[in-house]
């Protein structure tokens, strides 16, 4: 880990830089599950723009006027939380630092070149976002978005990053009209009100024990799995991820280890281009360790198909958040550890945000606490031959365990076992709403 000499501006607030009227925005149900949970996407860019500071600045009260709620505060009215449109604005910190950009992400300690929120969950009053633009000695620079999750998912938070960079090369509008009422933006999912219930307390399960990795899945091994079973990038990934950290993590074969992952369902409700709320889901494939560990990567593959299937097959079909029962706060507790997440922001649009040179070379994913292990892949990476994981999916005892196995399924010829046994009959896909948010 690198020490950074950064110096920092006191942070000031940037509002709309044009005045509009008052309003609020009422919660969707998926934004209240994820309310409060902070989450910081850190775009690094190798090439320096003119005054980076001041012109990301200028840029993000211009976009503000388009995107009014995340100026706003959220509100609590009469035990239905709302995003109240104030104009008080978000917290903005101009930094410089003495070095050139260190070459991994992990080099960077996020407490240097992003702004933090004082606690670990969000409070209503706190601003709904937090930025910060480093410049470094060889003239590269970072932008840090810090967000409430109440006010935008992965998706939304890009598009907004993205209508920020138009501004600041001087388009006089941002190209996609936003939607943030969610009156407006057509169909959105919905989650019942005990599932809503359940996230709001897992929220408070933080595991501070699970370490920060920056993992690749090599190109190779993706190719392969993906010849062979004819599945996405990230199926692939998140088969392997699952395979080697169950290996690495649950002794007992009779143990569940399930799989939860991120699914935007955008395209698949017909929500308004432009909406920028939540709108995704997390199913929940369930599996025995033994299976998970023994069984031909393919399956693994096929069960992550399956669930997503039945996702997209409920949405089409009008369907609720849920179907079946949601788990109890204490039966997550139980299998909290056992639980993976793995999201996705490869296709969100983090890296299409421009401020002025183009494209950044890094698209880094934090959170500064989860409720249970989680795995996030990254947008392609310069220099990295594969796809770039961040997680915080294990305790210090399993690192070493998890990495030789990922070393061990990258390098062999085949990324299944030999022999390999067939699906054990608790390897059924059930859809339910998970406790880990990536």
């Amino acid at each position: 880990m690198v020490t950074l000499a950064v110096t920092k501006s006191f942070p000031v607030v940037v509002r709309p830089s044009e005045p509009a009227g008052s309003g609020n925005i009422n919660l969707s149900s998926v934004d209240e599950c994820h309310a409060c949970l902070p989450v910081t996407a850190l775009l690094v860019f190798d090439h320096l723009i003119v005054d980076p500071v001041e012109t990301i600045k200028r840029a993000l009260s211009e976009a503000l006027v388009h995107y009014r709620p995340i100026a706003g505060r959220l509100a609590d009215e009469g035990g239905a939380l709302r995003i109240a449109c104030t104009d008080e604005g978000v917290s903005f910190v101009g930094a410089s630092a003495s070095c050139a950009l260190p070459p991994t992400s992990t080099a960077l300690q996020i407490e240097d070149v992003a702004l933090q929120y004082p606690a670990e969950l969000c409070r209503h009053s706190d601003p709904l976002l937090l930025m910060q633009v480093t410049e470094f000695s060889c003239g590269g620079f970072t932008v840090a978005a810090t967000w409430n999750h109440a006010v935008a998912d992965g998706k939304g938070m890009a598009q907004f990053l993205q209508a920020v960079g138009e501004l600041a090369r001087g388009m006089p509008a941002p190209s996609v009209l936003p939607v943030r009422s969610r009156e407006e933006a057509g169909s959105l999912p919905v989650v019942p009100a005990s599932a809503v219930a359940m996230h709001r307390a897992v929220m408070n399960l933080a595991n501070k024990d699970l370490v920060a990795l920056d993992v690749t899945v090599p190109w190779s091994l993706i190719r392969r799995i993906k010849v062979e079973y004819g599945c996405t990038v990230f199926e692939a990934v998140a088969a392997v991820l699952w395979r080697c950290r169950t290996r690495a993590v649950i002794s007992d074969p009779e143990a569940a280890a399930p799989l939860s992952f991120a699914c935007n369902l955008r395209k698949h409700l017909g929500t308004k281009d432009g909406y920028y709320g939540n709108c995704f889901t997390q199913p929940l494939v369930y599996a025995a360790a033994g299976t998970v560990a023994n069984c031909e990567i393919g399956d693994l593959v096929n069960l992550i198909k399956c669930a997503k299937e039945k996702v997209l097959l409920g949405t089409s079909n009008g369907e609720s958040e849920s179907q079946g029962s949601t788990p109890t706060v204490d039966q997550i507790k139980n299998l909290l550890y056992n639980i993976l997440a793995v999201g996705s922001w490869r296709n969100l649009g983090f890296d299409g945000a421009d401020f002025g040179h183009g494209s950044p070379s890094r698209v880094v994913w934090h959170m500064e606490q989860v409720a249970g292990p989680c795995c996030i892949a990254c947008p392609p990476c310069k220099g990295k031959d594969g796809v770039n994981v961040l997680s915080l999916c294990l305790k210090p005892e399993h690192v070493d365990a998890f990495l030789a196995e990922l070393a061990s399924i990258s390098s062999s010829s085949s990324p299944s076992p030999s022999p390999s046994p067939p699906l054990s009959s608790k390897s059924t896909s059930i859809y339910l709403h998970s406790c880990c948010n990536p």
